[in-house]
């Protein structure tokens, strides 16, 4: 609530509500000591269908001989390679769409609980 994140509204017609859940890590130091504590709330998008809740949804895949071609053309013309780490670009990702999903479970604002 303090970022932002969502609003509290009622589900509008034809819109799915979807669930979902909290995912929690520890990552830990070299010496198994508990370093820092991770959550996410993840979305239970696999409930929507392509064509009437989601459009071109994908994610591209390098084959290993693509990236030895780019490779040698960069070695043969001397020219530099950056890389990037992809994942956190997807994860941190703007929407353009309204996701609807219900409150998860520790989050229920008392008198609003037919709210998504």
């Amino acid at each position: 609530m303090n970022n932002n994140a969502w609003v509290l509204s009622y589900l509008p017609p034809r819109c799915k509500e979807l669930g979902c859940k909290w995912i929690l890590t520890r990552k830990m130091k070299l010496d198994d000591i508990i370093d820092k504590y991770n959550s996410i709330l993840v979305i239970q998008g696999f409930r929507q269908h392509e064509g009437i809740d989601v459009f071109d949804t994908y994610a591209l895949i390098v084959r290993i001989s693509k990236v030895r071609l780019l490779l040698a053309c960069v070695a043969t013309h001397n020219l530099m390679v950056h890389q990037i780490d992809v994942k956190s670009a997807f994860l941190n990702g703007d929407l353009d769409e309204e996701i609807y999903i219900k409150q998860h479970e520790g989050f229920m604002m008392p008198g609003s609980e037919n709210k998504v």
